[in-house]
């Protein structure tokens, strides 16, 4: 994706195709750095499902493909759209951040992750990870523990991967950029680790700090999505499209979940799927708040273009 211009978008558009949020991170953090083009921060954006995409592959798994493919074919072609619009350079932040930059960071990064928050976020992260992944799918993690699921390991392990998470990105330096990370690698090659340490858990607390304030505004407010959504008609799909600009995926496994259930229809799934950016927004709003807002509003025409061409055709 960095050595290949022309071939920006459809990569940037496969990573957001991937389940998760995961592969739209990656091309989140990459246009960070100016190593990519808005174009593809466009595409990856639009193509992206999120967490929701979990829900859905377990339940419908040949609906999550229909959803999935029709997402990468309207990033791709809105993404060289963009590009055609805007050129390679809209948007893009500066790739070579000034010396007294790299060499602050580089300076911090050799305590950027204190060494033994480093070794138990290190071992959190492979059984983190299995048990993560199952989750994801719908299988519940603390059933494989036999007699001592009763005690609920696999959410006590997630809330101390958590709160780790948690303590390495409070524990950081407050000059420490994230933004120019990348530089310390090419300094120091065997701090990688504590580098994806450091950028995971950057992104672990802003989605945290987005649940937390999705669920409190549903438990004060009495907020009901399932409500919302009966009888509005054609209006449906706007609104599945407005859910999408919330970030997170909080409120997209939620419409996915009213999706399985009947209460709204198929073109109501794909405009949510298309307009949604998932966890993904989180850091692009921190670190590239214009160009995000940007992307957010540029991939609701795809997402609104797609909903009603299929609610018009009866999905």
């Amino acid at each position: 994706m960095n050595s290949n211009r022309k071939l920006q978008v459809p990569v940037a558009a496969l990573l957001g195709m991937l389940p998760g949020c995961g592969g739209a991170i990656i091309v989140v953090t990459q246009f960070v750095h100016g190593r990519v083009g808005f174009a593809a921060l466009v595409a990856v954006l639009i193509s992206t499902m999120g967490d929701a995409s979990f829900l859905l592959l377990a339940r419908e798994p040949q609906t999550a493909l229909l959803v999935l493919v029709v997402s990468l074919a309207a990033g791709v072609l809105f993404g060289y759209l963009i590009q055609y619009l805007h050129g390679e350079d809209f948007l893009r932040p500066d790739s070579s951040p000034d010396e007294h930059q790299v060499t602050v960071s580089c300076s911090l990064n050799q305590g950027v992750v204190p060494t033994s928050l480093s070794w138990v976020w290190r071992l959190l992260l492979l059984p983190g990870l299995i048990l993560g992944v199952l989750a994801a799918f719908q299988i519940e993690p603390d059933s494989l523990f036999g007699a001592w699921s009763s005690y609920h390991p696999a959410t006590w392990l997630g809330f101390c991967g958590a709160v780790v998470s948690l303590l390495v990105w409070f524990s950081q330096p407050a000059n420490y950029s994230w933004a120019v990370a990348h530089a310390d690698m090419e300094h120091n090659p065997h701090r990688l680790v504590d580098m994806v340490a450091s950028e995971t858990s950057f992104v672990t607390a802003w989605v945290i700090a987005g649940f937390l304030c999705f669920e409190l505004l549903v438990y004060f407010t009495g907020f009901d999505m399932q409500s919302l959504f009966s009888n509005l008609g054609y209006l449906m799909i706007l609104l599945a499209v407005v859910v999408g600009f919330i970030p997170g995926c909080g409120p997209q496994i939620i419409m996915t979940t009213l999706y399985l259930q009947g209460i709204v229809p198929l073109s109501a799934q794909l405009a949510n799927a298309i307009g949604n950016d998932g966890d993904a927004l989180f850091p692009a709003l921190a670190l590239a708040p214009k160009a995000s807002l940007y992307a957010t509003i540029y991939s609701a025409v795809p997402a609104l273009l797609v909903g009603y061409a299929a609610f018009g055709l009866g999905y």
